[in-house]
C-alpha cells in the first residue's frame, strides 16, 4: 500500500505544521526560553557535576554546588558591570556638556552655509524624547512588564537547571524508552553529539569572548579612552550576537570617544582597530576555537538571527544558532533528513 502523499497535499501540511510549531513557540515564550536556556547550561556544568560525583560527594550536594558555582560566575560578571556602570554613570553630565557644544557648533555652522536653517539644541532633544515616552506609555508599561517577567524567570532558571542535572539520567533513559530498541545505538549517538555540540559552543564562544574582552582592552587603553574596560568586555560579550552583535559594540566606544576626543582621529582609528579585530575574529579565532562544532553557512546562521528575533527577540537570535546545530545534529542521524 503506498501511503505517500501527493506533493500538492503534502506542502500545505508542512506549513501548517511549521505555522502551529511557530505559533506554539511565540505563545509558550515565557515557557520555552527559560527552559532552553536552563538546559544549555545544566548541559555546560554536567561534566563537573559528574566529577564531584565520582568523587564521592553525594548527588544532592554535587549538583547544588555546581549551581553554586555557576550563579558565583553570573553573579560576579553582573558586579564588574554594576561598579563599572555606577563609575560611568557619574560623567553623564560631561557628555550632557559636550553634546550641547557640539549641537552649538553644528548649529553655527548650520546658519552660516543653509539659509533658514533651525537650531537644534539639547532641551528640544529632550523634550522630543519625553514626547515619545508620553506617545508610547503603554508600550512602556508593556515593556515593565516584560522585565518583571523577565525577574521572574532569573529567579525560576537555577531551579531548573537543579532539576535537569538531579534528573538527567532520568530524562536520558526517557528518550531511549521513547524509541524503539533498534534504534538505542542512533539515539545514544544523537544525545552524546548534543551535548558535545552545546557544552564546546558555550565553551568556545566563553573562549572568544575572553579574547575580544583582552583584545578590545588593550586597543581601547591604547586610545586612552575612560572606562575602556567596561565598553571592551560589553562589545566582547555582544559577539554571541552574529553580525549584528560586534556592530552595537563597537558603536559604543566610537560614540563615547567622539563626544570625549577633540580629535576626529580617535573614533576613526577606534572603528579600523574594531574593524581589524572583528576580522581576525571572524576568519580565526572562532573557525578554530569553536571550529566545526557550529557548522552552519552564513545564509543558515543569518536566518537563525531573523527567526530567532521574530520568534523570541534577543533571547531567540542567541538561543537559535545553538538550536539549529543541535536540530542538524539530529537531522543527521534521521533517515531521509541529513539533506536538511
Amino acid at each position: 500500500m503506498n501511503n505517500k502523499f501527493p506533493l500538492y497535499l503534502k506542502l500545505p501540511m508542512v506549513l501548517l505544521t511549521i505555522v502551529l510549531i511557530v505559533f506554539v513557540m511565540i505563545t509558550a515564550k515565557g515557557v520555552l526560553v527559560p527552559v532552553m536556556i536552563s538546559g544549555m547550561l545544566a548541559v555546560l556544568i554536567s561534566p563537573l557535576s559528574s566529577w564531584m560525583e565520582k568523587a564521592g560527594f553525594p548527588k544532592l550536594l554535587a549538583v547544588f554546588l555546581s549551581v553554586v558555582a555557576l550563579l558565583g560566575f553570573l553573579f560576579g560578571l553582573s558586579y564588574f558591570f554594576y561598579n563599572q556602570l555606577i563609575g560611568f554613570a557619574d560623567e553623564l553630565y560631561l557628555l550632557e556638556r559636550r553634546m550641547t557644544e557640539l549641537l552649538q557648533t553644528f548649529n553655527e555652522f548650520t546658519e552660516r552655509h543653509v539659509e533658514g536653517a533651525v537650531p537644534i539644541s539639547f532641551d528640544n532633544i529632550q523634550g522630543a524624547v519625553f514626547n515619545y515616552l508620553y506617545d508610547n506609555m503603554a508600550s512602556l508599561t508593556q515593556g515593565v512588564i516584560a522585565t518583571a517577567t523577565t525577574l521572574t524567570i532569573v529567579f525560576i532558571i537555577p531551579i531548573y537547571i537543579f532539576l535537569f542535572l538531579y534528573f538527567r539520567h532520568f530524562l536520558i533513559e526517557f528518550i531511549h524508552r521513547a524509541f524503539p530498541e533498534k534504534d538505542q545505538e542512533k539515539v545514544q549517538k544523537v544525545v552524546h553529539k548534543v551535548k558535545l555540540v552545546v557544552q564546546n559552543y558555550i565553551v568556545g564562544m566563553f573562549l572568544v569572548i575572553i579574547i575580544l574582552a583582552i583584545l578590545n582592552s588593550i586597543a581601547l587603553y591604547s586610545f586612552g579612552l575612560r572606562h575602556a574596560l567596561l565598553f571592551a568586555v560589553f562589545a566582547a560579550l555582544l559577539n554571541v550576537i552574529p553580525f549584528l552583535g560586534p556592530f552595537l559594540g563597537a558603536t559604543l566606544p566610537i560614540v563615547y570617544a567622539f563626544l570625549t576626543k577633540d580629535s576626529l582621529w580617535y573614533p576613526f582609528g577606534i572603528f579600523l582597530t574594531f574593524y581589524v579585530i572583528q576580522l581576525a575574529e571572524s576568519n580565526i579565532f572562532t573557525p578554530r576555537i569553536v571550529g566545526g562544532k557550529v557548522s552552519m553557512n552564513p545564509f543558515m546562521t543569518i536566518l537563525a538571527l531573523l527567526l530567532g528575533n521574530f520568534i523570541w527577540g534577543l533571547a531567540g537570535m542567541i538561543l537559535f544558532i545553538p538550536g539549529m546545530a543541535m536540530l542538524k545534529v539530529i537531522f543527521d542521524e534521521i533517515d531521509g533528513l541529513p539533506t536538511y
